[in-house]
């Protein structure tokens, strides 16, 4: 979710070496791994830490936790700071992925909401990983071309727009909307609950669909080949020209649906522990979290006093969150939803 990556690395590990000295501007070779979502640092933070820090940033992206943790688990090592939902850092402290932090290093924790720390029961002491963004996914709707829709996960079954609709290739996400939708929770282990999201899926949402897409959802979004698509706020509306953003709308259904609660967590064996959590540190200066949340549209809900420094309204409103409900890690129960997800993703 990051806006312009100074160097994205999408090579191999083997070859990451190489792409952080192509991208070294720094004499004494300081440099700072991060892997993180595409779109979701400022370029402009990341220079103002290389800046003050000289370090140069080498900054790799993927577009779902099942990515990033498939990558790691197949030795995509060499991270410093990776950024997992909190289902995934509760599954990475359980796989011992994780270094601890010191937090007497963060004194900026202090500016993290109460709230949201409640939320992260994954980690509840902050023991393993800092909380940097609580937030949702949505849909976004081309008013040009669909004037009139309900706010709804709903809209999925429209036959009318089949073929001009997408959905994140993600299933927390998709089998969570469509739990919710029923009037479960996007942390159902029944199985008769998860069977009926499935089934919702298949029969009636997949048909209109024209992909599964975590990646591109934004571009088809922006070129006019998709007009209503599941995904994040910032990826959509940073690939649109000013003049088309009159025409689109964007919601989270008010029944409710998947949120996260992304951490910033330093990865085992990390090389620059220190500066790893100097940079933890500095992206909760309450300017600095300003500055990160209008640059993508974000209401400051991890930092309370950024919210008065914010110089622009964001693209959704903190108080649309309030029906979400955070990904649990589901042990045993993911081999279910996994299975689900096979079934739903036949033939795409």
């Amino acid at each position: 979710m990051k806006k312009h990556t100074l160097c994205v690395v999408f090579a191999s590990v083997v070859l990451l070496s190489f792409f952080a000295a192509s991208c070294s501007r720094n004499g004494d070779g300081k440099r700072l791994y991060i892997y993180n979502w595409t779109y979701y640092t400022p370029d402009s933070v990341i220079e103002k830490f290389e800046q003050e820090f000289g370090v140069d940033v080498v900054y790799d992206s993927f577009a779902s936790n099942e990515e990033m943790f498939a990558k790691l688990m197949i030795g995509g090592s060499g991270y410093d700071i990776i950024f997992p939902s909190g289902d995934y850092v509760s599954i990475m402290i359980n796989q011992n992925m994780l270094e601890p932090i010191d937090k007497t290093k963060i004194p900026n924790i202090q500016h993290i909401d109460p709230l949201v720390l409640e939320k992260a029961t994954y980690d509840p002491n902050m023991e393993y990983s800092i909380p940097y963004y609580f937030g949702a996914a949505g849909i976004a709707v081309n008013t040009a071309q669909v004037p009139d829709f309900e706010e709804s996960w709903s809209i999925f079954s429209r036959q009318d727009l089949k073929g001009r609709m997408t959905m994140l290739d993600d299933m927390r996400e998709v089998m969570g909307d469509a739990l919710v939708y029923l009037g479960y929770s996007v942390n159902s282990t029944n199985p008769s609950e998860v069977e009926a999201a499935k089934n919702l899926i298949i029969n009636q949402w997949k048909p209109n669909l024209v992909k599964f897409d975590a990646e591109a959802f934004g571009k088809g979004f922006a070129n006019g080949e998709f007009w209503v698509v599941q995904g994040y706020a910032e990826v959509v509306y940073e690939e649109l020209a000013e003049e088309q953003k009159k025409d689109v709308k964007f919601f989270i259904p008010p029944e409710g649906g998947p949120s996260y609660l992304d951490s910033m967590c330093i990865l085992k064996g990390s090389k620059n522990k220190d500066l790893a959590m100097e940079f933890m540190n500095f992206i909760h200066r309450p300017e600095i979290y300003a500055e990160f949340a209008d640059d993508f549209g974000f209401p400051a809900t991890a930092n309370v006093p950024a919210r008065a420094l914010k110089k622009s309204p964001p693209l959704y409103e903190a108080e649309d969150l309030v029906n979400t409900e955070l990904k649990d890690d589901l042990g045993a129960d993911k081999e279910m939803y996994d299975d689900a997800w096979e079934s739903i993703k036949i033939g795409f």
